[in-house]
């Protein structure tokens, strides 16, 4: 099972450490990182493997905005059925 974390918000020293971390703790492989700075926005997306998740789902999801609310950023984590569910024609 897969899962795509997306982060939004002004670009800061650690963001990328400090949702990687989160995801370590609780066993979440991250599988691919895209990021991008434009100008001062930070922009990324992260396909995780959440299936050796040592969380659930909700606890994870809830524990990552609670780190983009402290960070001031937009974190928002979607399992990839309901990923691919949104994206279908």
């Amino acid at each position: 099972m897969r899962a795509v974390i997306t982060v939004l918000g002004k670009d800061m020293v650690g963001i990328l450490a400090k949702v990687s971390a989160r995801c370590a703790e609780a066993h979440v492989n991250v599988l691919e990182v895209t990021q991008s700075v434009l100008q001062d926005l930070f922009a990324m997306i992260m396909m995780v493997d959440i299936s050796k998740s040592t969380v659930a789902f909700d606890e994870l999801a809830d524990s990552l905005k609670k780190i983009g609310d402290n960070m001031g950023l937009k974190v928002h984590v979607m399992h990839e059925d309901i990923f691919h569910s949104m994206h279908r024609i």
